[in-house]
């Protein structure tokens, strides 16, 4: 089964992800991994950023694997790497690049390929998965969403005004819902999942009887076609 959790940023789909993916004992998908390997093996390797073939041939050579909750670019483990402010500044760089976007999300289905697994992004219900048997869309207000990310900042000991913080948030959600590819929508047959007012745990317990509800909706079409 395929759970796919889209939204936009700040929203916490990535950590409401891996939470649902260990509460039903699924795998988690990182599929933003992917572009930060991708990413730092282009810095790596001192591939410009504007020279698109040559992004596009090492996207093709480069090898991605995942073992145990650890990334593996060309087997070795850069895990902790991909997260750098250096990866994150450039990783759209790489991700609006059609041809890259294309060889990433057909690795993503191969690792999907007989597997329970929750994945999360901004396209993975519309474009990666839109057969998935349930896609989430996870979003809150972008003040919401500002106020989550300004405690974050705090609590890393980063301190920016509230009002620059929701400024920032607005300027991410109009550049995510207008890339050229891998926009940020939610699919048609998505369920809609506004957190605002909502405890983590109340996120979670929501998106569990969400799946849980479509897994056993699911059943019983299945059962009524194989009576019919």
């Amino acid at each position: 089964m395929i759970v796919t959790i889209d939204g936009p940023a700040g929203a916490g789909k990535s950590s409401i992800a891996r939470q649902v993916a260990d509460e039903l004992g699924f795998e988690f998908l990182d599929t933003g991994a992917m572009y930060r390997a991708i990413t730092l093996g282009a810095i790596r390797r001192q591939i410009e950023f504007d020279d698109i073939d040559g992004l596009i041939q090492y996207a093709r050579l480069a090898r991605l694997r995942w073992e145990e909750c650890r990334v593996y670019l060309d087997d070795v483990d850069v895990t902790d790497d991909i997260r750098t402010p250096t990866v994150t500044a450039a990783i759209g760089r790489i991700a609006d690049i059609a041809e890259i976007r294309s060889l990433l999300s057909m690795q993503q289905r191969k690792i999907a390929e007989g597997r329970d697994i929750v994945t999360e992004g901004r396209d993975q219900g519309s474009e990666v998965f839109p057969d998935a048997e349930c896609k989430i869309f996870l979003t809150a207000s972008p003040t919401e969403r500002a106020i989550r990310r300004h405690q974050q900042l705090a609590e890393a000991g980063r301190h920016m005004a509230i009002e620059d913080v929701v400024a920032a948030q607005k300027r991410r959600d109009f550049e995510d819902e207008n890339r050229p590819v891998g926009a940020l929508r939610a699919a048609d047959d998505a369920i809609l999942l506004h957190s605002d007012g909502m405890s983590p745990d109340e996120v979670l317990r929501r998106a569990i009887e969400i799946i849980r509800a479509t897994t056993e909706t699911a059943q019983i079409r299945r059962t009524d076609s194989t009576l019919r």
